[in-house]
């Protein structure tokens, strides 16, 4: 799987607006903080703006804000929002597909792919991201990852 950029710095730019306090941020203070080109910036925002995961505010005083709690917007939405469905085959409905022959079991593998990319990005929020306070079971598969990854790369 493949995160695109522009998922990455939607989440960049979540955290950093949530550990700004309660006021505005604007796109230039999300952008030199997280290292992101603020063009590119611009249209992720309006992304997420468009799906109600942050609001804008006009004037010298204005900026961005969460709409809803950090706590309450897992990285789920924020993947949603920029990229559509956690993960898609061909856009078709995972429970409808059907392969025939040594392939027919493929579709199970691609809903575990889904249901495994759930149960870790439903489950991390902003505000876990922000506080540097993962849920244990991520942090467990991470360090599973980091094991085998080390054993295979010495």
């Amino acid at each position: 799987m493949r995160i695109q950029a522009s998922v990455d710095y939607a989440i960049r730019a979540m955290a950093e607006l949530a550990n700004s306090g309660d006021g505005p941020v604007t796109a230039e203070h999300l952008a030199q903080a997280q290292g992101i080109p603020l063009k590119f910036l611009r249209g992720i925002m309006t992304e997420l703006k468009r799906s109600r995961l942050v609001s804008s505010q006009r004037g010298p005083d204005g900026g961005f804000v969460l709409t809803r709690p950090a706590n309450e917007i897992s990285l789920a939405d924020i993947f949603r929002a920029i990229d559509g469905p956690l993960a898609t085959v061909r856009d078709q409905s995972l429970s409808s597909m059907s392969h025939t022959g040594p392939a027919a079991e493929l579709p199970v593998v691609w809903m575990a792919v889904r249901a495994s990319l759930r149960r870790v990005l439903e489950v991390v929020t902003i505000a876990d991201l922000a506080n540097g306070a993962l849920p244990g079971s991520v942090a467990e598969l991470a360090s599973e990852y980091r094991s085998e990854t080390e054993s295979r790369h010495p």
